[in-house]
């Protein structure tokens, strides 16, 4: 079964083409980052509007780049939600509208289950179960997976998630927009003897997350820098760095504890902030202290971010099990995970 997936959740426009046993056929990806970059962050009208703009041609080009014509589509994935319900609209109808044309099936996915999903799309996957964290510009989320649908939340942000702190921390150095790739450049410059900014939360029981007051302690940081005339470019390295330090240290103390408290060694890394080089570095050893036999699985860097590949993928799972929309188009603008079922049917892979 050939399933084009469709993701549109919010300011990345993707597409690709999946086949249930030949694996990835083709995928293409649009960034509207530049677009953005002038208003510190994601406009929802203009990210619709330009999902409007790059969806058709996206998808012609994943069926040239396939060698596949568009009656060769067998069913369609779409991200229903969560996300910016403007954006979301656009995925979802031009899926809608292309399946009725092409009489296939068409199913709306979750976008966090396509995130937890996506290491399935490397050489070695991981096999169920496992624990998934999931962090992104807007999500912080531990996930205990024993198969697909079957999902149990541990732990979450209470307030920002560790991609939102990154953008809000490259803001107050002065950095460019989206703030995590410009952050862990410029920490990469810095002394991580220097500074040492604390781990919230991790002085306590529990597997929530929360990084609203480490950024608050690097605004104050800076303040402090700069008022005594120390705040030039070595200590806005020193600052990214410790604040790089600070995030990478909580999620690994949290993902240690995941993994005890669940008894599982296997840990799926997966989001934007998963692409992070120090976390990659420093998350299977630093879990290994506690579970000696643990092991991380991470989708390549390319599919970190949102794309159409970890849609058409998880929509494939589901569409094989007999899942689809039975009318219209179903849009969540918010849609927790553990909400999501099990298929009715026994899973197909």
């Amino acid at each position: 079964m050939r399933v084009l997936g469709i993701e549109t959740s919010c300011d990345e426009t993707g597409v690709a083409l999946y086949d249930t046993e030949r694996g990835l056929l083709a995928d293409a990806l649009y960034s509207q980052v530049a677009m953005h970059a002038d208003f510190g962050g994601v406009v929802p009208e203009l990210a619709s509007r330009d999902h409007v703009r790059r969806l058709l041609p996206l998808i012609e080009q994943v069926l040239d780049e396939a060698g596949i014509a568009r009656d060769g589509i067998d069913a369609i994935a779409y991200t229903a939600g969560p996300g910016l319900i403007g954006a979301l609209m656009v995925g979802a109808a031009t899926a809608h509208g292309l399946a009725r044309a092409l009489g296939v099936p068409v199913l709306g996915v979750h976008h966090m289950e396509g995130h937890l999903l996506a290491p399935m799309l490397e050489p070695s996957p991981p096999e169920f179960p496992f624990v998934a964290l999931l962090v992104s510009g807007g999500h912080t989320q531990l996930i205990d997976v024993t198969d697909l649908g079957d999902y149990r939340l541990l732990g979450e942000s209470v307030d920002d998630a560790a991609g939102e702190a990154f953008d809000k921390v490259a803001k107050m150095l002065g950095l460019s927009y989206p703030g995590g790739p410009a952050v862990a450049e410029l920490a990469s410059r810095g002394d991580p003897a220097r500074l040492r900014f604390p781990r919230p939360m991790t002085d306590r029981p529990g597997l929530d997350f929360s990084f609203s007051g480490l950024k608050t302690h690097t605004l104050t940081a800076l303040r402090t820098l700069d008022a005594g005339g120390e705040l030039d470019d070595q200590a806005r390295a020193d600052v990214a760095r410790a604040f790089e330090e600070a995030v990478v240290d909580t999620l690994i103390i949290k993902c240690r504890r995941a993994l005890e408290y669940s008894a599982r060694s296997r840990l799926v890394a997966a989001g934007g902030v998963s692409a992070n080089r120090r976390l990659r570095e420093r998350l299977q050893p630093g879990l290994r202290k506690s579970v000696e036999n643990a092991e991380v699985f991470y989708p390549r860097g390319r599919f970190c971010t949102d794309n159409g590949a970890m849609i058409a993928y998880a929509g494939a799972l589901r569409l094989a099990a007999g899942e689809h929309d039975p009318e219209g188009p179903r849009l969540t603008a918010r849609w927790p995970l553990e909400r999501l079922a099990a298929p009715a049917r026994e899973r197909i892979s």
